[in-house]
């Protein structure tokens, strides 16, 4: 039997759980040492003075378990001169996949960039990640064979910014 769930936006009660999901991504794609963050920061940033991202959670009704998160931004394309959101993560614990939480997850930030009158929604994918990049086509998404992810992060940033 499916579980029933609930497709939210997040509250500050929520940020333990987001955090543990978080964690629990980390884990999944083998870069736990990358996550350096903590509870603090993504509360400020989810609902501090400037928050500069946002979450919808998925909870199970019977339990009321944070199971799943999707974390977005607004982003621009200069081609379109129309704003995007861009999907920074979207998880669901390995037990309460296929049970249709990571297509709500997604198909409600899909309805929160109409809303906006967003020209696109994107997100990265790792190239192991068959069964994302799978699910990812069934639900109509193009995965960009020309396009790679440039970053500089540490000290490079800092070295990039005083040059």
């Amino acid at each position: 039997m499916q579980p029933q769930f609930t497709i939210r936006a997040a509250t500050i009660a929520d940020i333990p759980a987001i955090f543990s999901l978080i964690q629990a991504l980390a884990d999944y794609e083998k870069l736990s040492d990358q996550v350096t963050g903590d509870i603090a920061q993504l509360q400020e940033d989810l609902f501090g003075t400037h928050p500069c991202i946002e979450a919808i959670v998925a909870q199970i009704e019977a339990s009321q378990q944070v199971v799943g998160f999707a974390l977005f931004f607004t982003n621009y394309s200069t081609f379109l001169t129309q704003r995007g959101i861009y999907l920074e993560d979207l998880f669901v614990l390995s037990e309460y996949r296929g049970s249709g939480i990571g297509k709500g997850l997604i198909a409600k930030v899909a309805q929160i960039a109409l809303a906006r009158g967003c020209g696109r929604f994107e997100w990265s994918v790792l190239d192991w990640n068959a069964p994302a990049i799978a699910f990812y086509k069934r639900i109509g998404a193009e995965v960009l064979p020309d396009w790679r992810i440039c970053r500089v992060t540490g000290e490079d940033l800092k070295n990039l910014a005083s040059s």
